[in-house]
């Protein structure tokens, strides 16, 4: 069964996760760890639980999420994974991070492109890619269909989605992944987000004002 671990990092409480499973594989999602403190935090989780990092992957390309993909990759030498589409996005982090006045260690460039409908295997887990723009323009999401768990980034939040203001994004084309992407997964699916705590399918489309 894939294990879940969630950690809150940098000035933009951005959700990095750790997604492992009983052979000790995991991979990392969105590392935002952006100090010596937060990198120490991961790390340590990952020793204390022995685990071994096998791959390196992002949602999408926006500065929060990429804070850490430095650290990650010399710290562990793996190469980053991401869309195709993310290339601008990831081109544009230096100046995000200069706007926000934020350090910012340059992110690896990306040396594997993420397919929709591709199959990214660790361990014993397998994760299918849900191609989701709207929020970035090569925005993906994890789904685990054994335990019904979605990484979706900042495509669907509680009780909120994505922003759409910046380049790259459009509105109706995040409501579009998330009702054609999302939605038809199950109600009982549980969703963990870029910022801000889990949900579930189900609660979403009862309760988002934004998907009514």
């Amino acid at each position: 069964m894939m294990e879940v671990a969630v950690f809150t990092f940098n000035e933009f409480s951005e959700n990095t996760y750790l997604l492992y499973d009983a052979s000790k594989s995991c991979i990392v999602v969105d590392p935002g760890c952006n100090t010596r403190k937060e990198q120490q935090l991961f790390t340590d989780f990952i020793e204390s639980n022995g685990l071994n990092p096998v791959k390196l992957v992002n949602t999408h390309c926006h500065i929060d999420h990429i804070l850490g993909n430095r650290y990650i990759f010399e710290k562990y030498g793996l190469k980053l994974h991401a869309h195709k589409a993310e290339i601008p996005v990831l081109a544009a982090a230096e100046i995000s991070s200069k706007i926000y006045q934020i350090n910012y260690d340059p992110s690896p460039e990306i040396e594997s492109f993420i397919e929709e409908d591709e199959v990214i295997e660790f361990g014993e887990t397998k994760l299918e890619v849900l191609f989701t723009p709207g929020h970035s323009p090569g925005s993906v999401s994890f789904f685990h269909r054994e335990s019904k768990q979605l990484i979706g980034g900042d495509v669907l939040f509680q009780g909120s989605i994505g922003r759409t203001d910046l380049p790259g994004g459009d509105f109706d084309t995040l409501i579009a992944s998330i009702k054609n992407k999302l939605f038809p997964l199950g109600e009982d699916v549980i969703v963990y987000s870029g910022h801000g705590p889990s949900t579930t399918i189900g609660n979403e489309q009862k309760i988002n004002p934004f998907l009514q």
